[in-house]
């Protein structure tokens, strides 16, 4: 079987114009982006390309790609998303989420049998603590050095160039304000989720960077423990955002799982 060329195309669905972009060789897998955007993702999807027919859509509202003013909730993404995979014809195949990603594929897959197979990638979405504190940090309120120190392994990673265009860094602060807008209430979760992903039956991979001080160890185990015979895997020398500290490591392990 050939391999087709990652390429971008949009789909409209109503008053939404989705720009996503797809290729590869083998059977479909749903690629969801967390609150970093699709732009830093280009390693992992060309990994899982060559065994996927990888079909990764870029959220409205982020990478600065155009979002209806109502679009403004995970509930929206979620119905959105799901209307993309019926306009496609896709179903069945394992989807991949990062992050809000994988909270937005987490709702999908309460909502109906359209999947094969989840992995959630530092998963965020559900209560899982005490009703009086926050089981994500309030990553608004922090000053940029101790938020890398929180979501990287490798600070240094986490830098922005100072150098980089006007449009990219547009982009940075417009990504920062959708995932606030959708995520701020209430706090980085619904609060029905948990009991909704109790009743899925179907093969569940929980990632996360070994690193990651945003989706802890101790919050990634108790969203695990939500879904039957769902596992959780560790990835070394990364923090929240594994596609960009250790990609290959990362895209091995949804290959490896999602293949099955």
């Amino acid at each position: 079987m050939s391999k087709t060329p990652l390429a971008e195309h949009t789909l409209a669905i109503g008053e939404v114009g989705l720009t996503y972009v797809r290729g590869g060789r083998g059977p479909t897998l749903l690629y969801l982006h967390g609150e970093d955007g699709l732009a830093g993702h280009g390693g992992v999807l060309a990994s899982l390309a060559e065994r996927f027919d990888v079909i990764a859509p870029t959220l409205p509202g982020f990478d600065a790609a155009p979002a209806p003013r109502w679009l403004d909730s995970v509930d929206d993404y979620t119905h959105l998303c799901l209307a993309a995979l019926d306009r496609l014809g896709v179903r069945g195949a394992p989807v991949v989420g990062f992050s809000l990603g994988a909270w937005i594929a987490a709702e999908m897959a309460t909502k109906g049998g359209r999947f094969g197979a989840l992995a959630l990638v530092a998963p965020i979405g559900v209560k899982t603590g005490p009703v009086d504190r926050l089981d994500i940090p309030d990553i608004f309120a922090m000053r940029d050095a101790p938020l890398r120190e929180l979501l990287y392994h490798d600070a240094e990673k986490g830098k922005v160039d100072p150098a980089a265009s006007e449009a990219a860094l547009t982009a940075i602060a417009g990504n920062r304000e959708k995932f606030a807008q959708v995520a701020w209430e209430p706090w980085m979760h619904n609060p029905k989720l948990a009991r909704r992903l109790g009743l899925l039956d179907i093969p569940t991979l929980v990632l996360r960077g070994d690193s990651d001080r945003m989706v802890t160890r101790d919050y990634a185990e108790a969203y695990a423990k939500l879904i039957a015979g769902a596992r959780m895997q560790t990835i070394p020398a990364a923090g929240h955002f594994p596609h960009v500290e250790a990609p290959a490591a990362l895209a091995a392990s949804i290959i490896d799982f999602a293949a099955r």
